[in-house]
Protein backbone atom coordinates (compact mmCIF):
# COMPACT_ATOMS: atom_id res chain seq x y z
CA UNK A 1 0.00 0.00 0.00
CA UNK A 2 3.00 2.18 0.89
CA UNK A 3 4.67 1.53 -2.71
CA UNK A 4 1.13 2.02 -4.43
CA UNK A 5 0.74 5.77 -2.64
CA UNK A 6 4.36 6.58 -3.52
CA UNK A 7 4.15 5.83 -7.11
CA UNK A 8 1.14 7.81 -7.03
CA UNK A 9 3.06 10.96 -5.54
CA UNK A 10 6.10 10.15 -7.89
CA UNK A 11 3.53 10.36 -10.97
CA UNK A 12 2.24 13.36 -10.08
CA UNK A 13 4.91 15.13 -9.09
CA UNK A 14 5.86 14.18 -12.90
CA UNK A 15 2.93 15.72 -14.51
CA UNK A 16 3.09 18.90 -12.42
CA UNK A 17 7.04 19.57 -13.78
CA UNK A 18 5.79 18.89 -16.78
CA UNK A 19 2.51 21.01 -16.81
CA UNK A 20 5.12 23.46 -15.19
CA UNK A 21 7.59 23.43 -18.15
CA UNK A 22 4.62 23.95 -20.87
CA UNK A 23 3.29 26.63 -19.29
CA UNK A 24 7.04 28.15 -18.97
CA UNK A 25 7.75 27.27 -22.72
CA UNK A 26 3.94 29.24 -23.69
CA UNK A 27 4.92 32.57 -21.53
CA UNK A 28 7.86 32.28 -23.54
CA UNK A 29 6.72 32.17 -26.99
CA UNK A 30 4.11 34.90 -25.97
CA UNK A 31 6.53 36.95 -24.90
CA UNK A 32 8.91 36.59 -28.00
CA UNK A 33 6.23 37.11 -30.11
CA UNK A 34 4.74 40.51 -28.40
CA UNK A 35 7.56 41.75 -26.33
CA UNK A 36 8.65 41.38 -22.93
CA UNK A 37 5.91 41.72 -19.92
CA UNK A 38 3.41 40.90 -22.56
CA UNK A 39 2.25 38.20 -20.08
CA UNK A 40 3.95 37.64 -16.84
CA UNK A 41 3.42 35.56 -13.24
CA UNK A 42 1.56 38.04 -11.12
CA UNK A 43 3.69 37.06 -8.23
CA UNK A 44 6.32 38.03 -10.31
CA UNK A 45 5.41 41.04 -11.02
CA UNK A 46 6.86 43.65 -8.55
CA UNK A 47 4.39 45.69 -6.45
CA UNK A 48 3.08 49.03 -7.78
CA UNK A 49 2.43 51.62 -5.03
CA UNK A 50 -1.02 53.46 -6.19
CA UNK A 51 -1.61 56.59 -5.25
CA UNK A 52 -5.20 57.49 -3.90
CA UNK A 53 -7.35 60.34 -3.18
CA UNK A 54 -9.92 60.35 -0.33
CA UNK A 55 -13.53 60.52 -1.14
CA UNK A 56 -13.89 61.82 2.27
CA UNK A 57 -15.70 58.79 3.27
CA UNK A 58 -13.75 56.12 5.64
CA UNK A 59 -15.78 53.77 4.80
CA UNK A 60 -15.72 53.79 1.09
CA UNK A 61 -11.82 54.38 0.87
CA UNK A 62 -11.47 51.12 2.48
CA UNK A 63 -14.26 49.34 0.57
CA UNK A 64 -12.33 50.46 -2.51
CA UNK A 65 -9.19 49.00 -1.47
CA UNK A 66 -6.45 51.59 -2.25
CA UNK A 67 -7.92 54.26 0.21
CA UNK A 68 -9.80 56.20 -2.11
CA UNK A 69 -10.50 56.99 -6.29
CA UNK A 70 -6.95 55.85 -7.61
CA UNK A 71 -4.84 58.36 -9.16
CA UNK A 72 -3.95 57.82 -12.62
CA UNK A 73 -7.03 56.45 -13.66
CA UNK A 74 -10.35 56.18 -15.12
CA UNK A 75 -13.00 55.99 -12.43
CA UNK A 76 -16.79 55.80 -13.66
CA UNK A 77 -19.60 57.01 -10.92
CA UNK A 78 -22.50 54.87 -12.24
CA UNK A 79 -26.11 55.10 -10.44
CA UNK A 80 -29.87 56.40 -11.36
CA UNK A 81 -30.67 60.09 -10.90
CA UNK A 82 -30.21 62.14 -7.86
CA UNK A 83 -28.24 59.16 -5.97
CA UNK A 84 -25.17 61.33 -4.55
CA UNK A 85 -22.94 60.61 -7.95
CA UNK A 86 -22.17 64.48 -8.36
CA UNK A 87 -21.61 64.86 -4.43
CA UNK A 88 -19.38 61.85 -4.56
CA UNK A 89 -17.60 63.07 -7.49
CA UNK A 90 -17.18 67.23 -5.69
CA UNK A 91 -15.63 65.17 -2.42
CA UNK A 92 -13.10 63.96 -4.14
CA UNK A 93 -12.34 67.64 -5.63
CA UNK A 94 -12.44 69.31 -1.86
CA UNK A 95 -9.79 66.23 -0.99
CA UNK A 96 -7.44 66.51 -4.05
CA UNK A 97 -7.60 70.34 -3.07
CA UNK A 98 -6.62 69.61 0.96
CA UNK A 99 -3.47 67.87 -1.01
CA UNK A 100 -2.69 70.66 -2.52
CA UNK A 101 -3.49 69.34 -5.96
CA UNK A 102 -5.67 71.19 -8.76
CA UNK A 103 -8.88 70.17 -9.72
CA UNK A 104 -11.13 70.54 -12.58
CA UNK A 105 -14.76 70.00 -13.36
CA UNK A 106 -15.95 70.13 -17.06
CA UNK A 107 -19.99 70.78 -16.15
CA UNK A 108 -21.81 69.23 -19.61
CA UNK A 109 -24.73 68.99 -17.87
CA UNK A 110 -24.52 73.15 -16.94
CA UNK A 111 -25.93 71.90 -13.46
CA UNK A 112 -22.68 72.62 -10.82
CA UNK A 113 -24.25 74.74 -7.70
CA UNK A 114 -21.22 77.01 -6.46
CA UNK A 115 -22.47 77.56 -2.99
CA UNK A 116 -23.47 73.58 -2.43
CA UNK A 117 -19.79 72.90 -3.99
CA UNK A 118 -17.88 75.25 -1.19
CA UNK A 119 -20.15 73.91 1.41
CA UNK A 120 -18.99 70.29 0.91
CA UNK A 121 -15.51 71.55 1.40
CA UNK A 122 -14.49 72.67 -2.12
CA UNK A 123 -12.71 75.74 -2.65
CA UNK A 124 -14.50 77.47 -5.36
CA UNK A 125 -12.30 80.21 -5.97
CA UNK A 126 -9.68 77.61 -7.32
CA UNK A 127 -11.71 75.15 -8.86
CA UNK A 128 -11.48 74.96 -12.33
CA UNK A 129 -14.59 74.89 -14.64
CA UNK A 130 -15.46 74.18 -18.02
CA UNK A 131 -19.11 74.60 -19.34
CA UNK A 132 -18.61 73.22 -22.70
CA UNK A 133 -21.67 73.58 -25.35
CA UNK A 134 -20.86 70.11 -27.09
CA UNK A 135 -19.28 66.86 -26.51
CA UNK A 136 -16.07 67.92 -28.72
CA UNK A 137 -15.41 70.72 -26.67
CA UNK A 138 -15.39 68.99 -23.81
CA UNK A 139 -13.20 66.65 -24.50
CA UNK A 140 -10.81 68.78 -25.97
CA UNK A 141 -10.87 70.68 -22.77
CA UNK A 142 -10.01 67.74 -20.89
CA UNK A 143 -7.05 66.89 -23.40
CA UNK A 144 -5.52 69.79 -23.24
CA UNK A 145 -5.76 69.61 -18.70
CA UNK A 146 -4.11 66.31 -19.46
CA UNK A 147 -1.48 67.27 -21.11
CA UNK A 148 -0.99 70.40 -18.73
CA UNK A 149 0.50 67.28 -16.22
CA UNK A 150 -0.65 69.97 -13.56
CA UNK A 151 -4.36 68.35 -13.01
CA UNK A 152 -4.38 66.24 -9.81
CA UNK A 153 -8.38 65.16 -11.07
CA UNK A 154 -10.71 66.21 -13.43
CA UNK A 155 -14.53 65.35 -13.17
CA UNK A 156 -16.38 65.34 -16.27
CA UNK A 157 -20.25 65.44 -14.86
CA UNK A 158 -21.28 63.32 -17.18
CA UNK A 159 -20.34 61.01 -19.65
CA UNK A 160 -24.34 61.17 -20.66
CA UNK A 161 -24.78 64.85 -21.14
CA UNK A 162 -21.64 64.61 -23.91
CA UNK A 163 -23.58 65.56 -27.16
CA UNK A 164 -22.17 65.65 -30.38
CA UNK A 165 -22.63 69.42 -31.84
CA UNK A 166 -24.24 67.21 -35.32
CA UNK A 167 -27.10 66.00 -32.80
CA UNK A 168 -27.28 69.00 -31.07
CA UNK A 169 -30.67 70.38 -32.67
CA UNK A 170 -31.83 67.22 -34.58
CA UNK A 171 -35.64 66.12 -34.29
CA UNK A 172 -36.66 63.96 -31.49
CA UNK A 173 -37.54 61.02 -34.57
CA UNK A 174 -36.80 57.44 -32.91
CA UNK A 175 -34.46 57.35 -36.00
CA UNK A 176 -32.64 60.23 -34.52
CA UNK A 177 -32.28 59.43 -31.38
CA UNK A 178 -31.08 56.17 -32.18
CA UNK A 179 -28.16 58.38 -33.68
CA UNK A 180 -27.26 60.24 -30.60
CA UNK A 181 -27.22 57.12 -28.52
CA UNK A 182 -24.61 55.79 -31.56
CA UNK A 183 -22.86 59.03 -31.34
CA UNK A 184 -23.09 59.20 -27.39
CA UNK A 185 -21.32 55.59 -27.76
CA UNK A 186 -18.78 57.03 -29.87
CA UNK A 187 -18.24 59.99 -27.65
CA UNK A 188 -17.04 57.45 -24.72
CA UNK A 189 -14.75 55.89 -26.39
CA UNK A 190 -13.47 59.10 -27.62
CA UNK A 191 -13.38 59.92 -23.64
CA UNK A 192 -11.77 56.39 -22.95
CA UNK A 193 -9.04 57.95 -25.29
CA UNK A 194 -8.12 60.76 -23.92
CA UNK A 195 -8.35 59.71 -19.94
CA UNK A 196 -6.05 56.86 -20.78
CA UNK A 197 -3.63 59.25 -21.73
CA UNK A 198 -4.01 60.70 -18.34
CA UNK A 199 -2.91 57.32 -16.86
CA UNK A 200 0.16 57.34 -19.16
CA UNK A 201 0.81 60.82 -18.08
CA UNK A 202 0.44 59.71 -14.57
CA UNK A 203 2.71 56.96 -14.78
CA UNK A 204 5.44 59.42 -16.94
CA UNK A 205 5.34 61.64 -13.88
CA UNK A 206 5.78 58.60 -11.30
CA UNK A 207 8.99 57.48 -12.86
CA UNK A 208 10.79 61.16 -13.81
Amino acid sequence: MAGFVKKVKKEKSEAERSGTMGIDATIKSIQTKFGEGAIIKLGDAPKVNIDSISTGSIGLDHALGVGGIPQGRIVEIFGPESSGKTTLALHVVAEAQKKGGVAAFIDAEHALDPDYAKKLGVKIDQLLLAQPDTGEQALEICESLVRSGNVSVIVIDSVAALTPKDHLHQSNSHANRCDVWQSRNDTRRESAQVLHLSAHRYQEDCTD
